[in-house]
């Protein structure tokens, strides 16, 4: 083929659509009328000489080839992206964007207090934050939607080999409880008490559930003894039921300031247990590095934990991007921890 068979627009109106399952739906989310996004895949399929829909259904379903188009298709409009943040970090951080990813709990307690101190620094520079599960951020990261994030689970067996995973600081998860509770008048519970306690979860397939469970087993602790009252699907829920005297529960140190420092509930701390998990800051190396992340990598992150993270260009190239290698001054140990004191 000597001309592209496709524009840029043509493969973001079928982005839209495998999105939405509509035409309609697409056409109202790019703000154009529906015929003119009929029009433009009628003329896409017709320059490629194959079908990218079956229209049989009511939603839009892709065909094979569809599909093929639209995996290439986001790779290429990943890549005019990057080429227009890589212009737009010519202005020396006067503009550009900042896309950072993060886990649930990270990105709702940790991340907005580290983007407010990058704000003030850097007020022309446009800020996302993406919030998803850790295997959602971290596919987001390999693709090159988001510049880092900083994740407490792991990251996907098939991307470990694509992302650069550095240890960054320790998450300790905390035991709450009302401030009526019985065993709220001391400050440490004999571990053996949790069997009698009354627990608030997230489900079970949640990561910081999972740390949890694999923490409290190599402490000798039984968890399937552990009294599960209810499971929530957000820490805020989580906390507002400890408030309201419903049970107790594990909540990350950084999502529970607020609260202790208001008298809002109480922490208990377990005998000769600590209950604590690793973040993390992924990247990947083989995409280009804007000037904006490299910022916020050399003067914020440090600002929220004890050790120094840097990143150094090497000379090579891969793929026209430049390569970056990592290194942390400081590396802590597992994805997970556990301090017990004999």
């Amino acid at each position: 083929m000597s001309d592209l068979p496709f524009t840029l627009d043509q493969l973001r109106i079928l982005k839209a659509i495998a999105a939405e399952g509509s035409f309609k739906r697409a056409a109202d989310s790019l703000y154009v009328s529906q015929p003119a996004v009929s029009l433009q895949v009628q003329n896409l399929e017709r320059q490629l000489d194959v079908p990218l829909f079956d229209r049989g259904g009511r939603r839009a379903q892709l065909t094979e080839a569809g599909h093929l188009l639209l995996e290439y298709g986001d790779l290429i409009l990943s890549l005019c992206q990057e080429t227009c943040r890589a212009i737009e970090d010519l202005q020396n951080l006067q503009g550009g964007t900042l896309i950072v990813g993060a886990s649930q709990t990270t990105g709702t307690y940790l991340l907005p207090r580290m983007i407010g101190l990058f704000r003030q620094r850097y007020p022309d520079v446009a800020v996302q934050l993406h919030v998803h599960s850790t295997r959602r951020t971290s596919w987001s990261v390999a693709n090159g939607q988001i510049d880092l994030a900083i994740i407490g689970g792991e990251v996907p067996p098939e991307l470990q080999d694509s992302l650069e995973v550095i240890p960054y600081a320790e998450d300790e998860l905390a035991l709450i409880m009302p401030v009526f509770h019985p065993l709220a008048s001391g400050d440490v519970i004999p571990r053996s008490d949790l069997y009698k306690l009354k627990f608030i979860t997230l489900d079970s397939q949640s990561t910081i559930r999972k740390v949890i469970d694999q923490v409290l087993t190599r402490c000798g602790i039984e968890t399937r003894r552990l009294q599960i009252e209810m499971e929530l699907n957000s820490i805020e829920a989580i906390k507002n039921a400890v408030q309201s005297g419903l049970g107790v529960a594990f909540v990350s140190v950084s999502a529970i300031e607020k609260e202790l420092q208001m008298g809002a509930i109480h922490r208990a701390r377990i005998e000769a247990v600590v209950v604590k998990r690793t973040l993390s800051v992924i990247f990947n190396p083989n995409r280009y590095r804007s000037k904006a992340a490299e910022a916020f990598t050399r003067e914020i992150l440090p600002q929220f934990t004890n050790q120094q993270i840097e990143f150094s260009k090497e000379a090579k190239r891969d793929n026209g991007a430049a390569r970056v290698t990592a290194k942390a001054k400081t590396v802590t140990a597992d994805s997970s921890s556990a301090e017990v004191s004999r």
